[in-house]
């Protein structure tokens, strides 16, 4: 096989599914982001003495359509896994509402 070959075949296999523990991982973030947008604030001096701050918010569209998170959840970690998730997003112990 070339060159070219085994890169074409390592981009197939980054495309597999991945263990279900990478995709409950990966999805626990989107899932409450599904729940409420979320932000951080910053302020502070530079060493300067100049004000410095700044702000993020992520609001996903999930949240705007009015999903609820534990369909976010389950699906995203199908998709990602191809299994259902070991537990419930609102059994896990870490989710709060």
């Amino acid at each position: 096989m070339g060159r070219l070959g085994l890169i074409l075949l390592g981009l197939l296999a980054a495309c597999g599914p991945v263990p279900r523990e990478v995709a409950e991982r990966n999805c626990y973030e989107r899932a409450r982001l599904a729940q409420q947008p979320r932000g951080e604030i910053r302020a502070g001096l530079g060493s300067d003495g100049e004000a410095a701050g700044g702000f993020d918010i992520a609001v996903s569209s999930d949240f705007l359509m009015g999903r609820d998170p534990a369909q976010v959840y389950d699906s995203c970690v199908y998709q990602q896994s191809g299994q259902l998730p070991s537990q419930p997003l609102y059994s896990r112990s870490d989710w709060r509402n």
